[in-house]
C-alpha cells in the first residue's frame, strides 16, 4: 500500500513547564534537559473521539477519497473514556463510513503495528483503502503529583489513509515481555464474588529500563529493516522516531551515525502522545512539504509491553 493522506489534531490547551511548576516541585530547568519537553497540548474540554474524527476527515481530504470508499478502519488507542464500544466504531459513525473496524492497543508502537496489519490485509486481497487513526490521551493516565511521569505527556490524534501502491517497503517488529517496567492498572466494577485485592495504579515507569529498551529495540529494528532492504542508514532521507524523550532520540541518532537534519522532532512543544506521536509528526512533515517524491522515510516507535517496530516508506 501507500500513504495517500495524513491528518492530525491537537488539543487547544497548551501547558508549559512553568505552569507545571505552579503545583509541582519542578521547573523548566529540571524538565527540559531531561526530556526535551518545554510544553505540551492537554485535553481540557475536548473529547478524544471528536479529535480522532477530525483528524480522520483531514486525512481523507488529503487523500482525496470519501469515507464511503474505505474498506477498513484501524484505531490505535491505549485508553479512553469508553470501555465499549471500541473507538474505531465511534470514528466510523463520525465520518460516515460503513466498513468494518477494529481497535488495537500496542502502546506507543500502535501506529507501526496498524500499518503492518493494513499492509497484510491488502496483500491478502481483503482491502484496498484503509484508514488508520491513533488517538491518545496519556495525560489521563498519569499521577499529576508525580513529576517523573506527568511532565512527559501530551494528547492528540493523528490519522493516515492507505491506498493501493508500492510505497510500504518493509517492517521490523519486536516484543519482549517486561510488564513491570511501564504499566497502569485500573479496577473494574465490583461483583459480590470478588475476593482478590484490587487497586487503581496510575502510570508507573522505570525510566532507566525504558530508556535502555527503547534505544536497544529501536536501533535493532532499524538496523534489521535497512539490512532486509539492502540499505544503509545513509540511504534514508528521514527517520521519524517516537517522541518519548529527546535523549532517547539523540542516542538512537548517534548509534545510526546520522545528522540531526534527518530526524524531524516536535517533542519540545508536543510531549509524548503515545501512538499518536508518529502520525502527528508525519502529518506535520507532510503538510510542510518536507518529503519529496521518492524519499525514503523510516518510522520507528517503542512502548509498554515492551513492544517496538519500524517501517520503511518510499514517499
Amino acid at each position: 500500500m501507500k500513504i495517500s493522506g495524513t491528518g492530525s489534531v491537537l488539543p487547544k490547551k497548551i501547558v508549559t513547564n512553568d505552569m507545571l511548576s505552579e503545583f509541582l516541585d519542578t521547573s523548566d530547568e529540571w524538565i527540559y534537559p531531561r526530556t526535551g519537553v518545554r510544553s505540551r497540548h492537554v485535553i481540557s474540554d475536548e473529547r478524544l473521539e471528536d479529535m480522532a474524527i477530525e483528524a480522520s476527515k483531514k486525512a481523507l481530504a488529503d487523500a482525496g477519497i470519501n469515507a464511503s470508499d474505505l474498506d477498513y478502519i484501524i484505531c490505535s488507542n491505549v485508553v479512553n473514556e469508553y470501555i465499549t464500544p471500541q473507538l474505531s466504531c465511534i470514528i466510523q459513525g463520525g465520518i460516515g463510513a460503513t466498513c468494518p473496524c477494529i481497535d488495537i492497543n500496542c502502546a506507543c508502537a500502535g501506529f507501526i503495528y496498524a500499518l503492518q496489519i493494513a499492509e497484510s490485509f491488502y496483500r491478502s486481497g481483503f482491502v484496498k483503502n484503509v484508514l488508520i487513526v491513533s488517538a491518545e490521551e496519556p495525560t489521563r493516565m498519569t499521577d499529576w503529583t508525580d513529576r517523573r511521569t506527568c511532565v512527559l505527556f501530551g494528547d492528540g490524534a493523528g490519522a493516515a489513509v492507505l491506498t493501493p501502491g508500492d510505497n510500504i517497503k518493509g517492517f521490523s517488529m519486536s516484543a519482549a515481555s517486561a510488564t513491570d517496567k511501564l504499566y497502569q492498572i485500573r479496577t473494574l466494577q465490583p461483583t459480590p464474588y470478588i475476593t482478590k485485592e484490587e487497586k487503581d495504579v496510575p502510570l508507573q515507569m522505570k525510566g532507566q529500563d525504558v530508556f535502555k529498551f527503547a534505544v536497544k529495540a529501536s536501533s535493532s529494528d532499524i538496523t534489521k529493516l535497512l539490512k532486509n532492504n539492502s540499505l544503509e542508514a545513509s540511504d534514508v532521507d528521514y527517520i521519524l522516531l517516537h517522541q518519548a524523550n529527546k535523549r532517547i532520540i539523540n542516542t538512537i541518532r548517534e548509534f545510526l551515525d546520522q545528522p540531526m537534519e534527518k530526524f524531524p522532532v516536535n517533542i519540545e512543544d508536543h510531549g509524548n502522545s503515545s501512538s499518536s506521536c508518529c502520525p502527528i509528526l508525519l502529518d506535520e512533515c507532510n503538510r510542510k512539504g518536507l518529503f519529496k517524491e521518492g524519499d525514503k522515510v523510516v518510522l520507528c516507535a517503542f512502548g509498554a509491553g515492551f513492544v517496538s517496530g519500524a517501517v520503511l516508506l518510499e514517499w
